[in-house]
């Protein structure tokens, strides 16, 4: 070989060793730069997950309350789609409390009726419809079975079909055995979630005595029953209901929900007890002033050809307690208190029945619902002669809002 040829193929053996070296500056290049990027943006994401599961604002990760850091869990109660369905997995109860929010505030799962109960929770939801409802029990069948005992609260309200699914409503996240992705990355790497934690946060340090147990087997009465504003609440509860339920339809899908339910538990050899709320007698006027009273009575007629159903919604002691600053028995018109709710069950359970009002809660079955819608109707005459005041609020509360809806 000549030294020209020489000379030659050491140069192309030193441009080709020139471009590997590039190529390889250029890789570990990229490297680095990939490296860096994903170390710059995986740490703030990860110390937001790392804080949101400290806080844990929904209270789905059972991570320890600490008082005065994160006990005070303000944005808990209006998930409760979120948690209960959480909790259900992880406790796994063989008794429910299921309804709405009247049930949620009202009754106890410690009660003395479950002392020697292994694991009670109340699963009931707020403003569900009975699709809902069902959802959620068919949920607790799933991660339970050996699930015994119902005991379920039903409203009115509930078969409205003008009542959709509430938004926080997924039907992905149940009868699922284990949390869903989805849910999983909401509620840690959220930056909404990372705004509810710091208010936890912040209110927590502002309330520090509270019970930082708040809700744990999912019953969540109102901590404010006692401000002096429970009149003010009624009002607000009567407008809402006209809000919502002013235009009233029975859906026979809900009905169908609820028949499907009775099934599932004669099924599961699962015993149901139901009742139908005490919502005070300015609720039953509501319902009087939207024209749907028969249709009240009809759903009545109905619920008792499936089950014997205790009624607690009728004129008695406890419904017509005058409306106050502060009540006995009602946060609003909607929502008793955990006493009134200690009533319930001890009427349900047959447990120191001495301790209930006479008049508050009856079986009805087909045999008797006649007789009781008859002395429904005479008990509310009663109570519309001694009250002419509160039948005045309500009939002012839906004029007011219908003047309100033609001005607009």
């Amino acid at each position: 070989m000549t030294t020209s040829g020489l000379s030659d193929s050491f140069d192309s053996e030193s441009k080709y060793t020139k471009i590997k070296a590039s190529k390889t500056r250029k890789k570990y290049s990229y490297l680095i730069y990939n490296f860096l990027f994903f170390g710059f943006v995986s740490v703030p994401m990860l110390s937001v997950g790392l804080f949101n599961w400290i806080i844990d604002p929904y209270d789905i990760f059972n991570t320890p309350n600490y008082l005065g850091i994160n006990h005070e869990k303000i944005k808990k109660d209006n998930n409760d789609r979120l948690f209960k369905a959480a909790d259900i997995i992880r406790i796994k109860p063989k008794i429910i409390l299921a309804g709405s929010s009247r049930t949620k505030q009202g009754l106890n799962p410690e009660h003395p009726v479950f002392e020697h109960q292994q694991s009670v929770y109340n699963l009931a939801i707020n403003g569900p419809n009975f699709y809902e409802v069902r959802r959620y029990i068919e949920h607790a069948v799933a991660n339970q079975p050996d699930l015994k005992e119902i005991v379920l609260g039903i409203d009115f309200f509930m078969f409205n079909n003008r009542l959709a699914n509430q938004p926080s409503f997924s039907e992905q996240r149940l009868e699922k055995k284990q949390f869903i992705a989805s849910d999983m990355i909401n509620a840690l790497f959220s930056l909404d979630t990372f705004d509810i934690s710091r208010k936890t946060m912040d209110a927590s340090q502002q309330t520090p005595d509270l019970n930082n147990y708040y809700g744990e087997n999912g019953f969540m009465p109102n901590r404010n029953a006692n401000d002096g504003k429970t009149d003010w609440r009624f009002e607000q509860s009567i407008n809402l209901y006209f809000t919502l339920h002013s235009d009233y339809q029975f859906s026979d899908k809900y009905w169908s929900d609820f028949a499907q339910l009775v099934e599932l538990c004669q099924q599961n050899n699962i015993e149901l007890k139901v009742f139908i709320s005490p919502a005070h007698a300015t609720d039953l006027e509501s319902i009087r002033l939207t024209q749907q009273w028969e249709t009240f009575e009809q759903w009545k007629r109905k619920l008792v050809q499936l089950i014997p159903v205790w009624d607690f919604s009728c004129y008695n002691s406890v419904t017509t307690e005058a409306i106050a600053p502060t009540m006995s028995n009602y946060v609003d018109n909607s929502h008793y208190n955990p006493n009134i709710g200690n009533l319930i069950l001890n009427r349900i359970f047959d447990y120191q029945t001495e301790q209930i009002p006479q008049d508050f809660g009856v079986l009805i079955t087909t045999k008797n619902i006649e007789q009781h819608l008859e002395q429904i109707r005479s008990d509310r005459k009663r109570w519309a002669n001694n009250h002419p005041d509160e039948i005045k609020l309500v009939e002012e509360i839906k004029s007011q809002l219908e003047n309100s809806k033609l001005s607009k």
